[in-house]
């Protein structure tokens, strides 16, 4: 490939541009983030996010009793504040509020980790599937039609039927289900961007192709990363919630939301303070999130900019 002097100069101040190296240019995450700091439903949101995760983090430490450890003097009490327990306690005497403090840990463990999984697997499928093309392309989307086609909750509750039902396999079962759509996203970003003049300059360049993807594909695949990941943590929190009510999710010592509702929902003419509390907070985990998706959307969408 021969390019004329004006050419390759442009070519080349787009590269350094993509990489960060001209001071005159503005991160797209930082004007993103500014747009962010306007939006109050998403500020309020993520406000509400930090409180619940700082109470799941820190606050068992703080409760008179530990979250498996039953009362022998209450089961299945009201709410009481002199006694300790701030939400009650269930049918075992074990007191409510450590329970749903340790339950929201655990469904934000799950979620986090199987985000992190779908979204590694589908930037690095869809970005190759996206710079290779061509037949390799082709085979690559098949193989995600073809998982498509597989019924999402039966996969993953079969999975835990035949490998053993425990946390570590429901992150391992939901993350690398949840990647096809991250990489349909990608793979239609990189068929983009691999046309623009900077990964042109790069390829004359001389640089591999792997390189170009790391360097240049991924890095300009920022925006619709973060809005991915932002809504799918509601959704697999979800899906955690559904698989722990139906009795595939977390497993006993260990609780969650989804398990702590299931147990309420079977309780609730009797303790409807054990359904109450896990739903308020599972509503405000998932109400959060999605409104911090939906502002970061808002934020990265290019006709904003």
């Amino acid at each position: 490939m021969i390019l004329n002097p004006a050419k390759k100069e442009l070519l080349v101040a787009e590269l350094l541009e993509a990489e960060g190296l001209t001071g005159e240019s503005r991160s797209l995450t930082v004007d993103a983030l500014r747009r962010l700091s306007r939006n109050k439903a998403a500020v309020a949101a993520v406000v509400v996010l930090v409180l619940l995760v700082l109470a799941a983090l820190f606050g068992p430490y703080f409760l008179p009793f530990n979250y498996e450890d039953p009362d022998w003097a209450a089961f299945r009490a009201p709410p009481d504040l002199s006694a300790g327990h701030y939400f009650g306690t269930d049918a075992n005497g074990r007191d409510l509020a450590a329970r749903v403090l340790y339950g929201t840990r655990v469904s934000l463990a799950v979620a986090v980790t199987a985000t992190f999984v779908s979204v590694f697997i589908g930037v690095l499928y869809g970005a190759v599937a996206g710079y290779v093309g061509g037949k390799v392309d082709a085979v690559m989307m098949r193989f995600v039609d073809i998982m498509y086609a597989l019924p999402y909750i039966l996969f993953v509750i079969l999975l835990m039927v035949v490998f053993g039902r425990n946390v570590y396999l429901l992150f391992a079962a939901i993350g690398a289900l949840e990647w096809l759509t991250m990489a349909r996203i990608v793979r239609g970003q990189t068929l983009s961007i691999k046309q623009r003049e900077f990964v042109e300059a790069a390829r004359a360049s001389g640089q591999k192709p792997f390189k170009i993807i790391v360097r240049h594909i991924i890095p300009n695949l920022v925006g619709p990363v973060v809005i991915f990941a932002a809504l799918t943590v509601p959704e697999i929190i979800a899906t955690e919630s559904f698989l722990s009510y139906l009795g595939f999710g977390v497993q006993e010592p260990l609780t969650s939301l989804g398990t702590l509702i299931a147990e309420g929902a079977n309780a609730i003419e009797s303790g409807p303070w054990l359904l109450v509390f896990p739903a308020i907070f599972l509503v405000s985990l998932l109400m959060s999130l999605l409104f911090i998706g939906d502002g970061l959307r808002d934020a990265f969408d290019p006709k904003d900019r």
